[in-house]
């Protein structure tokens, strides 16, 4: 089995950054959007990164942001990619001078190939649980067998997962890698260290 990277979404401080990258995560995902209970601002975000040591790539994730506000926050934050969580177009996507990556959130019926393949220039695509009325973060899983068995892009699973059903959740869907927020944390947007290094040591297994 090929290698599956992880991402520690939703952090908001600088010591579950640290246990993230200490426990062996490929990256650290900051949420820009205001109504998320995760958000950061950039001083916060700014901190953050400062605090990582080399080789763990830094996640902006948005929701529908207008170019001004996604340029303003490039400025002042070095993030290494850019996670897509809205409804946003391709278009609105693209300009931005970083790989970025589209969620796409998933539901019965939804054509979910047709969906990816909207977004040509994602440097892959994130499935996240569809529930109304949220961009994402809910805790829930959606229903695996819905993803088709080839995607025109490297697949990053998100949506309900945790230590205890990631390892399934690998040998199941075989993604790219792995997204979590909701299931290592002690609350919202605080990340519990063991559960952190848990999730990080179950994907690690499945290498």
């Amino acid at each position: 089995m090929s290698v599956v990277r992880s991402k520690i979404c939703g952090i908001t401080r600088v010591e579950d950054a640290l246990v993230a990258a200490e426990a062996g995560a490929d990256a650290i995902g900051l949420v820009f959007y205001p109504k998320s209970p995760r958000a950061v601002s950039v001083a916060q975000a700014r901190q953050i990164v400062r605090a990582l040591p080399p080789f763990v790539s830094v996640v902006g994730l948005f929701v529908n942001p207008s170019r001004c506000e996604l340029n303003e926050i490039l400025d002042a934050v070095a993030l290494d990619l850019l996670q897509f969580h809205g409804d946003e177009p391709a278009e609105a996507c693209e300009g931005f001078h970083r790989p970025w990556f589209k969620a796409l959130r998933v539901r019965p019926g939804e054509d979910v190939a047709h969906a990816a393949a909207q977004y040509p220039g994602a440097s892959a695509i994130l499935l996240d649980t569809y529930v109304a009325g949220v961009p994402g973060g809910t805790g829930e899983a959606f229903d695996w067998s819905l993803i088709p068995p080839a995607l025109p892009k490297p697949l990053i699973l998100a949506g309900g997962l945790t230590p205890e059903n990631v390892g399934e959740a690998i040998e199941r869907v075989r993604p790219y890698a792995v997204d979590v927020s909701g299931g290592v944390e002690a609350g919202k947007g605080v990340k519990d260290a063991d559960k952190v290094r848990d999730f990080v040591a179950r994907v690690r297994q499945r290498m």
